[in-house]
């Protein structure tokens, strides 16, 4: 069975991609300055990361004297768009109305919780009294 390739990116390739998104333009050397505050990585590490992206085609890039300058093409929404479509896909047989009512049934669950944890607070513990 041939495997299909995901829309959605791994951890580490998705970290590198926020970071240029912050950075809207950047070399290794300032997508690695941005990702070692949450993860410490190598600076080949960070360059073959980027450099995957691009052959998917979430980057592009190009030459700035030596150094490579790289491009976000994907954009956040299209990213977000991407995974809440295979969590859809994967979770709830391709119905987001599925995704809806779990969603809704969350919150009235949540609602509800608080709510009892809520009413227990208020009442008076006849042992402190």
């Amino acid at each position: 069975m041939a495997r299909t390739a995901r829309e959605t990116l791994p951890p580490l390739e998705l970290l590198c991609l926020k970071a240029l998104w912050k950075l809207r333009e950047g070399n290794v050397s300032d997508v690695r300055r941005l990702v070692c505050q949450s993860r410490p990585l190598a600076y080949t590490t960070i360059m073959t990361v980027l450099e995957r992206l691009v052959r998917k085609g979430k980057l592009s890039r190009r030459k700035s004297g030596r150094a490579f300058l790289y491009l976000p093409e994907a954009s956040p929404d299209a990213m977000r768009r991407a995974a809440i479509r295979e969590l859809v896909e994967g979770f709830f047989d391709g119905s987001e109305e599925g995704l809806i009512e779990f969603l809704l049934g969350s919150r009235t669950a949540h609602a509800a919780d608080f709510s009892a944890e809520a009413a227990e607070a208020d009442a008076l513990d006849p042992v402190l009294l």
